[in-house]
């Protein structure tokens, strides 16, 4: 049941989150007429607010044992936030708005990893959460279908009145998995069960964990030259195609997520193919995305870059929980260091929105991916050359094909 559950989880939940992200961006500019740099300086300002949030929203998911209803309760919150921007798109709504679903950033797939932790043991942990983000793009995909169709025939804003059918679906499959088969312990990145008397180790274990503080910087580097790439290709084509904001943002959405399914799939083969050799592949994907689109200003070529959108994104964010399972394990901060990582992550790409905004305003599209390029190409240098692999050693290498053997 568990199983089943956790697979409606992430769809229903990518759902939700999939109301918002880059149509928020597009409706600001299209509908609302804001400027680039305004748009810009919301995103950056919202999300340094909100992600200073993510530590204690992690430190609050190791603590707790009903993560099912954080989720449900985050869910909803999101939808009242969608509803307030496309009904109000104005200064103070949607920067309150924004604020909020930073925050919400931070409670969602951290709280879905722990879960995730929960049920399933270390050798079942790389095929469940490759699974868990292939079903996560598999509903990023359905609700860019449903949105773009409706938002070409009935509006614009339709990607945002969806939220709330989505939320409730959500609550379903959240309620639908059965909290005692969740282990409190092995969630937080303790031994399973507590009765080992293993207490948490201090807060202060993050500050000198070598590989964690160079995977930190590394997706802070990646989230800075990833956030801006997909939202200024919608904008630029959205700009080229009056009357088809919603559809052609849904197009590229769907090319994107279609090929982050399979990138996601190969997650689950990481016990055998080893984390960094996949975040080496994620950084060099980015890198060379930037910079096609730098060369090639056509609306189809653009389109169909954004195919490798799936491979960066699809990988790096696979990838993001296990790597932290496995440099947090034993020390039952694993929340914590996920909400410390994703305000790194987040204060990058919050300040690349703003300075993508800014660069294309002076400069142009072009010089915007040319920059962001540059910034991928230096992330993949520290890759190669700093973090070293995760996968503990004494892993069998073929286990975990199956996360239903628990």
């Amino acid at each position: 049941m568990a199983f089943t559950a956790l697979d409606g989880l992430n769809f229903f939940l990518a759902d939700v989150r999939g109301g918002l992200g880059p149509y928020v961006n597009v409706l600001l500019v299209t509908e609302a007429h804001w400027s680039q740099f305004a748009v810009g300086s919301v995103l950056m300002a919202s999300g340094l607010i909100g992600v200073a949030a993510h530590p204690a929203v992690g430190a609050f998911i190791d603590r707790t044992h009903a993560k099912r209803e954080a989720v449900i309760l985050g869910a909803f919150l999101l939808s009242g936030c969608a509803l307030a921007i496309a009904t109000w798109p104005i200064l103070p709504v949607v920067l309150v708005a924004d604020v909020v679903m930073a925050v919400l950033g931070g409670l969602f797939a951290p709280s879905i990893a722990a879960i995730t932790l929960g049920l399933y043991n270390r050798e079942k942990l790389a095929a469940r959460l490759g699974r868990n983000a292939a079903f996560d793009k598999a509903g990023n995909v359905s609700i860019a279908l449903v949105a773009g169709i409706i938002g070409v025939t009935v509006s614009q804003k339709a990607p945002f009145y969806l939220v709330p059918i989505f939320a409730i679906l959500t609550t379903v499959a959240a309620l639908s998995i059965p909290g005692s088969a969740i282990d409190n312990a092995r969630a937080r990145g303790l031994e399973a069960s507590a009765d080992h008397g293993e207490h948490p180790a201090g807060w202060r274990i993050l500050l000198h964990d070598r590989p964690l503080v160079i995977f930190a910087a590394a997706a802070a580097v990646f989230h800075f030259a990833n956030s801006p790439m997909l939202p200024l290709v919608a904008q630029k084509l959205a700009l080229a195609n009056p009357g088809w904001e919603t559809g052609v943002t849904s197009v590229s959405i769907v090319l994107a997520q279609l090929v982050s399914i399979l990138t996601a799939l190969l997650v689950t083969r990481a016990n055998a193919i080893g984390r960094r050799p996949l975040l080496i592949a994620a950084f060099a994907a980015l890198a060379i995305r930037g910079g096609l689109c730098v060369w090639f200003g056509d609306p189809a070529a653009l389109l169909l870059l954004q195919a490798l959108d799936g491979v960066t994104g699809g990988l790096f964010e696979a990838l993001l929980p296990l790597i932290l399972a496995d440099v947090m394990e034993g020390t039952g901060r694993y929340s914590l260091a996920r909400g410390v990582v994703g305000t790194v992550q987040g204060i990058g790409g919050s300040c690349s929105q703003a300075a993508a905004g800014f660069i294309v305003s002076r400069a142009g599209y072009s010089a915007a991916f040319l920059a962001l390029a540059l910034i991928a190409a230096a992330g993949l240098v520290l890759v190669l050359f700093l973090l070293p692999e995760t996968r503990p050693a004494d892993m069998n290498k073929t286990a975990g094909l199956d996360p239903r053997r628990r």
